[in-house]
């Protein structure tokens, strides 16, 4: 099975990421690629990647009982982002690239790093169970559907709809910071991220729809059968 893995020919999937930071943090990265000591590979930052949504939930569970300690939940955010988004990279930059290894690891640590991030806003009390295992599954359907499209067309699509990681992230660090002064929207009556979170689950759910709308039309295209 090893022998077999080794020696098949792999072709990675083209990469397209349309964000609106696309470009700017693209420009960062390469500079802080640049600037990376050498005893720095891709591993190390994909760690502290998972690291950073590790304890990032760990602080949004414990601000419960502190809010302030959302102030450390962006900085962890931030950490994975530097991790998360800096590893491939740092990985093309010095001509060190594993596209197999890297894709699987790259992504199962997304998968880990997004349970244990919406578990810790679930344990806050900042957003409901239900609505943190919604986002949670519709998240996890929109991700299954990207790697089998990089799969099954060639194309892993990093972003959707102009919004990618970077951008999700970001909104999530804006929404930390009012959960401090107005953890809760319309009177007192919802919480912040129990509304932000059913934006997201119907807008991630509406993209699903359309884009398993769009591949399956393409494959179909690319494979009709012939007229018998």
């Amino acid at each position: 099975m090893e022998l077999a893995i080794k020696t098949k020919p792999f072709r990675d999937a083209a990469r397209e990421q349309t964000s609106i930071l696309t470009p700017l943090e693209r420009a960062v990265l390469r500079g802080l690629a640049r600037r990376m000591p050498a005893w720095v590979n891709s591993d190390h930052l994909s760690a502290l990647g998972l690291l950073g949504f590790f304890m990032a939930g760990v602080c949004y569970a414990v601000s419960k009982q502190n809010p302030l300690m959302l102030h450390l939940v962006n900085v962890f955010i931030f950490l994975n982002w530097f991790g998360d988004s800096l590893d491939g990279t740092l990985a093309r930059y010095r001509d060190r690239q594993r596209p197999r290894y890297g894709f699987y690891v790259d992504h199962i640590l997304d998968t880990f790093g997004a349970l244990f991030l919406l578990f810790g806003i679930a344990l806050s009390g900042y957003m409901s169970e239900r609505v943190a295992a919604a986002v949670l599954i519709v998240y996890f359907m929109l991700a299954i559907n990207s790697y089998l499209a990089a799969y099954s067309i060639g194309v892993f699509k990093l972003s959707q709809w102009k919004l990618g990681p970077t951008e999700l992230r970001l909104l999530l660090m804006i929404g930390n910071v009012f959960l401090i002064y107005r953890p809760r929207v319309y009177h007192r009556r919802y919480l912040l991220f129990d509304v932000g979170g059913v934006i997201a689950v119907i807008g991630m759910a509406l993209m699903l729809v359309v884009l398993s709308i769009q591949n399956t039309r393409t494959l179909y295209d690319l494979e009709r059968l012939p007229k018998q």
